[in-house]
């Protein structure tokens, strides 16, 4: 089987996506950079990646997010299909969340952003 890049610049797949002459909502690196938009966002992920968590401990991890941004971030993240929210029973409600299968995936993705943002500012 062959690579499928092969042939092609490094970084560019043998996809017909990838020879649009604009941005497409079908495109797989729009659809990543929307889901990671907005300050704060791959933050919330960090956090994610190291576990489930409630809403007052990922408060508690990014002290400078407001309730406003932390929450807007959670739903967008909801929406996007990274974060899944969990509710459970009893008083007061607890509420977890934790990130998908989809969202797990996006730590390699956070990890070449940081190396790549490492390089360059060398």
């Amino acid at each position: 089987m062959t690579h499928r890049t092969v042939g092609h610049p490094a970084g560019l797949p043998d996809d017909p996506r990838a020879s649009v002459t604009a941005p497409t909502p079908e495109c797989p690196v729009e659809i990543t950079l929307a889901a990671l938009h907005g300050r704060w966002t791959t933050l919330v992920v960090r956090e994610l990646l190291r576990g489930d968590r409630s809403y007052s401990e990922l408060r508690a991890a990014l002290p400078m997010l407001s309730d406003k941004v932390l929450s807007d971030r959670l739903a967008q993240l909801g929406k996007a299909g990274v974060v899944a929210r969990d509710r459970r029973p009893g008083w007061p409600p607890r509420v977890r969340y934790a990130l998908t299968s989809s969202g797990h995936r996006l730590g390699p993705v956070l990890q070449a952003l940081w190396d790549w943002g490492a390089e360059v500012s060398t």
